[in-house]
């Protein structure tokens, strides 16, 4: 049986011919390269041959070409996307518990939770960016369009949030409706992360699954 390469995330397909899309990134059919149990056993020398080449030929000069080669180098993207997937969902049980035990304190320690990541997006945004653009080679596959829209989903709940607390500081310690849009906000929000960390985890442990 033939083993087909998606080149875009890695993906192994073992048929006669080629995935229509792949499933772990939605890449067409026209991605994926045959791979031989030779070439198979070649690829790693070889890739590490050409990496080292590069490395010699193409010293990065710029600013943004040496910013680059570290995020690359130090996979810095799944380091900072750690921040709003682990934060955020802390934040959103603290404003739940807020109106159950009337601890105010607690919608403090979300709202700091908050203003934290959303200062840290910028990072997390660029980050990803240089990784999708260098790494995967900027496809705009079904899965990457859906990181995408879920991160942009997630960086405006989350700066809307914080902008809504500065100006209402009580929203959150009276009851109203106000407070009640506010949490289902923070729900979305939490959404929205949860699907953006989902794409990157498919993306990235799903690349050597096998039909």
């Amino acid at each position: 049986m033939k083993k087909w390469e998606c080149t875009i995330c890695g993906y192994i397909h073992e048929a006669e011919n080629p995935p229509d899309e792949c499933p772990v990134c939605g890449a067409d059919s026209s991605m994926f390269v045959e791979v031989t149990e030779q070439e198979g056993s070649e690829k790693t020398d070889q890739v590490a041959a050409e990496k080292e080449q590069t490395q010699e030929t193409t010293a990065p000069e710029t600013l943004l070409e040496k910013a680059t080669a570290l995020i690359l180098q130090f996979h810095l993207h799944p380091i900072t996307v750690h921040t709003p997937n682990g934060i955020i969902p802390f934040a959103f049980i603290l404003l739940i518990l807020t109106p159950v035990f009337g601890i105010i304190t607690f919608e403090t320690a979300a709202f700091y939770s908050l203003v934290f990541v959303l200062l840290n997006m910028p990072v997390v945004l660029f980050t990803g960016y240089i990784t999708w653009q260098n790494k995967y080679k900027g496809p705009l596959t079904s899965l990457f369009k859906l990181k995408i829209g879920a991160s942009i989903a997630a960086t405006s709940l989350l700066t809307l949030l914080v902008i809504w607390r500065l100006v209402q500081p009580e929203v959150m310690s009276t009851p109203s409706s106000g407070r009640i849009i506010f949490i289902l906000l923070a729900l979305l929000l939490l959404a929205a992360v949860g699907i953006a960390g989902h794409m990157g985890g498919k993306l990235v442990f799903g690349t050597n699954k096998n039909d």
